[in-house]
């Protein structure tokens, strides 16, 4: 029982830090139209914090005091000035399906009334609504090129750190050749990102086209295997059974929704995003080869090549980390600690080569 209160006063706190944020974002926002789709969200958010307050008054429990997470809503505003404020949300709130899964344990696992299973079942409805909401968004608005930024900038600093760390160990003495060098591996790297992005996205839509033209015939010989299919992807997705069930059977009456929910199309330009992917990748390339261009050798530049990369990774971490509400210092730790494991290593594996091949430059 102490452990389902305990998950309960998490849950509240959850859902009241959710409702903070989505109401001064959405306050802070000139235009009304999206401010009320914000303010949407963030009363359904409300009521299910009261149904968590409810739930610990019941078993004699006082629910947690909760304050705003101001450090989480500063940046979310500060982005949100740039871009479009319920796309930057719907980036860092993809977590719902996590919400879902705990929230189905607890409605399993915990000893509830009958009206506590109902409302809870509504809650997990929502929290699925919120999860489409939210992944159309990201399509609509093109947000998610800011993850692919950043998962392209991050490959292209950790890869090309760990490539002048080797390389410094073998031209001790010639940075130029380290940064030179660094720079024609960015290079093909970005290439090979930007022709795997091309194909990819290229790939996909040919794919989509292909299961579009079978889905139309699927629909009209035997539409209930479109909804089983539908099912199927749901559960895929951890969504429970039952649930998935019932989601399907509502939305199986949509012929159009239906379609749309199982082909996954997109407008995705592949030339665009070949073009972005690469750049990204450049990008990530700068920061640890440009201190080879000024020091006088490569003992001095790599430390200087370590401190550039491991500053970005840093902001970047702590980005993540404070609008996804995870740790931040293990987020930090995680990021750039595995960035110079891998530099460690290329540096160890540069002097091995340079004593078995007798390099000296």
């Amino acid at each position: 029982m102490a452990e389902g209160l305990n998950t309960a006063r998490k849950f509240y706190r959850m859902e009241m830090g959710d409702y903070y944020t989505y109401m001064e974002v959405a306050n802070s926002v000139p235009d009304s139209e999206t401010a009320e789709k914000l303010k949407k969200i963030a009363q359904m958010e409300r009521e299910h914090a009261l149904f968590w307050k409810e739930f610990l008054e019941k078993r004699g429990e006082s629910p947690p005091e909760v304050g705003k997470p101001v450090l989480k809503i500063l940046l979310l505003k500060t982005l949100s000035k740039a871009v479009n404020p319920v796309a930057v949300v719907s980036f860092f709130e993809l977590g719902e399906a996590g919400a879902i899964k705990q929230y189905y344990r607890f409605l399993k696992r915990e000893k509830l009334s009958e009206e506590e299973k109902a409302k809870l079942k509504k809650i997990i409805l929502d929290e699925i609504e919120h999860e489409t909401f939210f992944a159309r968004q990201l399509n609509e608005k093109g947000v998610s090129n800011i993850r692919d930024f950043v998962l392209g900038m991050n490959d292209g600093l950790v890869e090309i750190l760990g490539a002048v760390a080797g390389l410094s160990a073998v031209y001790l003495n010639n940075p130029l050749m380290v940064g030179v060098s660094g720079l024609i591996v960015g290079m093909a790297g970005a290439l090979s990102m930007g022709i795997g992005a091309f194909i990819s996205v290229r790939s996909q839509r040919q794919v989509n086209e292909a299961r579009k033209e079978q889905m139309e015939i699927i629909f009209e010989i035997a539409p209930e295997r479109a909804v089983e299919e539908f099912k199927k992807r749901l559960v895929n997705s951890g969504i429970p059974s039952e649930i998935a069930q019932e989601v399907a059977q509502k939305v199986g009456k949509n012929r159009e929704a239906l379609s749309k929910l199982l082909i996954e199309e997109t407008d995705e330009n592949e030339i665009r995003s070949g073009l972005f992917t690469g750049f990204a990748y450049l990008v990530g390339v700068f920061f640890p080869v440009v201190p080879y261009f000024f020091a006088p050798n490569s003992y001095v530049a790599l430390p200087f090549s370590v401190l550039f990369a491991g500053l970005v990774l840093t902001a970047v971490a702590v980005l993540i980390a404070v609008l996804s509400g995870i740790s931040i210092k293990k987020k930090v730790l995680e990021m750039v600690l595995s960035a110079f494991t891998a530099t460690a290593v290329a540096y160890g594996f540069g002097k091995v080569m340079q004593s078995v091949f007798g390099i000296e430059i």
